[in-house]
């Protein structure tokens, strides 16, 4: 049962509409108070009356019954109990029922939401800043999926600009064709470096000249460039499955390249283009922003002009209800000078465009750069985990069968949870220590509760049943309690494209759990008590290990 539905629905305020209840809804901070709470302070204004005055009277028209056992008025806020048996039944019989499908909802259905995320450079290796992206629009991705939207996943790849004549130029300088089979997307960015390191101005010229024969379409060019781009796609692709992230559209930047014209004279014939400095531009400067360039002096393109071509086509394909793009806080004026030039243009939908930003990723020892070769490559970090979980697992127990596929869960896992935890926007330094502690708010601590949520329930031949009128105890009601609000989170968790609601829940419901476990005997417990806390066991553990899916974690039997 929506709890948070029944009570939106039986509470009636002149000027207030139910989904204005429904989401003032929360769950208070002190359970003593009650299970639900609804804070009046925002209907003052509406009903000009002092919220502790709205709560009273809202309190003497609410009927207790057998869902609401009590009702009370603290200080503005409107406080519910709930039936704990009703309750206890409602939400371990949906679990039971739905399985690895609890939590999902048809809110979704007839919708179509587009993410772009991710976006790997062709020739470059992954490294530690392309952590954010990839996992924080993979988790939205499943979670979209989950909620019954239909999603599309773009994977915008950089294909396009002067480095490409820069790679070629090396290749033909230093490259061997064996060499560079052998050595995949590292040999390229070596070749990349070297030339940044060591090319002189001649070199720089040639550089612009292939270039320039990519985008004439010459034969030679053309095929190294897409010889780049197959083993840097095969590369990728490897640490797209292990991150279990995926795509429905690799369309990057160059196949937008016959899409821009059409958009350079829509902007023309709306006398929306001007020239400045032999550059033409939107002029923003009514909307607090500088000038959005779409041709440089030489007529060359921008990411501008590219991703207007991308929003439009992305429109006319997908008729999406929303676009996501994850990407990074720093182009934060990019995306609003984009977004503000398509409303101009009259395009209605630019304001179902999103910038998911995000905060970045570091080790301890700073920042990166790719030209200069001094970079934390992403594939080290997952395999330095993988191998620190080993060691872990291993010191924890040394006689565990499958140490090294359980490794490869933990660590990947840590991995992801640890880019996930926090809020996108916060800047995040990856520690490999915290990330891969059994102890605190980490994807390991999670993990090892299904794990003893599994033992305990193998050790009961897998039993337990919803008790009919079995009414929980506190502990064992604070669980039940977690477990129902797991809906909610997933939706707030799409509303506001944070998984890291989904992260927190997981944390939260593990500790409950684990001091219901420490505090209350399970398989020592008799009759309706060991039925109820055995099912109750078995609710967590689905639980958990669908909040962790939604993420891209997967969850070891054993630990």
């Amino acid at each position: 049962m929506d709890y948070k539905n029944y009570i939106a629905e039986k509470i009636k305020i002149d000027g207030v509409s139910r989904e204005e209840i429904y989401s003032s809804v929360a769950l208070p901070p002190n359970s003593e108070m009650g299970d639900y709470a609804l804070p009046c302070f925002k209907f003052a204004k509406v009903l000009r009356k002092s919220p502790a005055v709205i709560a009273e009277e809202l309190k003497s028209g609410f009927a207790t019954d057998g869902v609401i056992s009590e009702v009370s008025a603290v200080n503005g806020y409107l406080n519910f109990k709930v039936n704990k048996a009703e309750l206890a039944k409602q939400v371990l019989g949906e679990i039971f029922k739905k399985g690895d499908k609890y939590g999902s909802s048809e809110c979704g259905k007839g919708k179509t939401v587009c993410i772009d995320y991710s976006s790997v450079n062709i020739a470059k290796p992954f490294h530690i800043g392309h952590l954010s992206t990839t996992v924080l629009g993979g988790a939205l991705y499943k979670l979209f999926g989950f909620l019954g939207y239909n999603v599309v996943g773009i994977n915008h790849l950089g294909d396009y600009g002067t480095q490409f004549g820069k790679l070629i130029c090396a290749y033909k300088h230093w490259g061997n064709r064996e060499e560079v089979e052998k050595g995949g997307i590292h040999a390229i960015n070596d070749l990349y470096v070297r030339f940044n390191n060591q090319a002189d101005e001649q070199m720089e010229a040639e550089a612009r000249e292939y270039f320039r024969l990519i985008e004439s379409g010459d034969k030679e060019a053309n095929e190294i460039f897409e010889w780049f781009k197959s083993l840097t796609l095969k590369y990728v692709q490897e640490i797209y499955d292990k991150l279990g992230v995926k795509f429905d559209s690799y369309a990057g930047e160059r196949f937008y390249t016959d899409k821009m014209q059409p958009v350079i004279d829509e902007l023309k014939s709306k006398n929306l283009l001007k020239e400045s400095e032999g550059a033409q531009i939107v002029d923003l400067e009514a909307y607090s922003m500088p000038p959005c360039l779409i041709l440089r002096s030489d007529g060359a393109s921008l990411y501008a002009t590219r991703d207007l071509a991308a929003a439009i086509y992305r429109k006319n394909t997908y008729n999406f209800d929303k676009c996501l793009y994850v990407v990074a806080y720093q182009q934060n004026l990019h995306f609003k000078q984009v977004f503000k030039v398509l409303e101009l243009m009259g395009k209605e939908w630019a304001k179902d465009l999103v910038h998911v930003a995000y905060g970045m990723v570091s080790l301890e020892d700073g920042a990166m750069s790719t030209r200069k070769g001094k970079v934390v490559w992403l594939e080290d970090v997952i395999n330095k985990c993988v191998e620190k979980a080993y060691a872990v697992v291993t010191e924890k127990n040394p006689d565990l069968e499958n140490k090294r596929e359980i490794a490869e869960k933990v660590g990947l896992g840590a991995v992801i949870f640890g880019a996930l935890y926090n809020n996108k926007i916060k800047d995040i330094v990856f520690s490999y220590d915290k990330v891969l502690s059994f102890e605190g708010e980490t994807s390991v601590y999670v993990q090892y509760t299904c794990a003893r949520a599994n033992s305990v329930l193998s050790k009961a031949g897998n039993s337990g049943c919803v008790v009919e009128g079995y009414e929980p105890n506190a502990l064992e009601f604070e669980v039940v309690k977690q477990l129902a609000s797991f809906p909610d989170t997933l939706k707030e968790a799409a509303d506001k494209y944070e998984p890291c609601y989904i992260a927190r829940f997981a944390v939260d419901l593990a500790q409950k759990f684990n001091k219901f476990y420490i505090d209350c005997k399970i398989l020592n417990a008799e009759g309706d008590t060991k039925q109820f806390r055995l099912a109750l066991t078995k609710a967590v553990l689905q639980t958990l290990k669908n909040a962790l899916a939604i993420l891209g974690i997967g969850v070891p039997d054993k630990m």
